[in-house]
């Protein structure tokens, strides 16, 4: 009498050689996903671009000025600055850090520019900082405890750093004379003093 015929097992699929197709899909959709989004919405990045000029704002300083929102349209008035007030407004070419006061890099790179300003007379580029989304009380308090002595002033309802799309930090905003922008610098590679130091000896050489 002859047996019934065995049942075949069920293959199994290996699916590892697939898996680099299906790591290059989702690659494909991230990438897709991200032009639609860029289409959609456009590329934001911080600061002002090269060859571009500064918006224009007061801010409160934090040692000496009032305790006050900054004003992202103000007037701009080279020949009457405000003297309790950080005023860009062009008159020299201009070192500007947006930072934020829990950000340890952030506020290590004031002290980058604050020891960059030591190596410039007095009136040849303009060194500046501003505290976005901060207080007056915690800013000054960094002012005090760093020894910060260029004028650094305080954003406290966020209007500036809207302005200036700042969403990231540390960043440095280098522009000439006239408010027209030479270099955007972002990121922890600029907190190098001698880095700095020969980006903004290019601006006042040019």
């Amino acid at each position: 009498m002859s047996e019934p015929p065995k049942a075949r097992p069920p293959s199994v699929i290996d699916t590892r050689r697939y898996r680099w197709l299906i790591g290059i899909f989702g690659l494909a959709l991230l990438v897709a996903f991200s032009i639609y989004e860029w289409g959609k919405h456009g590329l934001v990045t911080p600061g002002v671009d090269s060859g571009k000029r500064l918006h224009y704002f007061v801010a409160p300083l934090a040692s000496t000025g009032p305790d006050k929102p900054a004003n992202p349209r103000p007037r701009c008035n080279p020949a009457h600055p405000n003297p309790v007030a950080l005023n860009v407004c062009g008159r020299t070419p201009l070192a500007l850090v947006f930072f934020a006061t829990g950000s340890g890099a952030c506020k290590r790179q004031v002290d980058t520019l604050q020891a960059v300003s030591r190596l410039f007379p007095p009136g040849q580029i303009q060194f500046a900082a501003i505290a976005i989304n901060a207080g007056r009380s915690e800013t000054a308090k960094l002012v005090r405890t760093r020894h910060w002595t260029i004028p650094v002033a305080f954003d406290s309802q966020g209007a500036i750093g809207a302005l200036y799309n700042v969403d990231v930090c540390p960043i440095v905003e280098l522009a000439h004379r006239g408010g027209t922008v030479a270099a955007r610098l972002i990121g922890e590679h600029w907190l190098n003093e001698s880095t700095l130091a020969a980006q903004v000896r290019e601006l006042v050489s040019g």
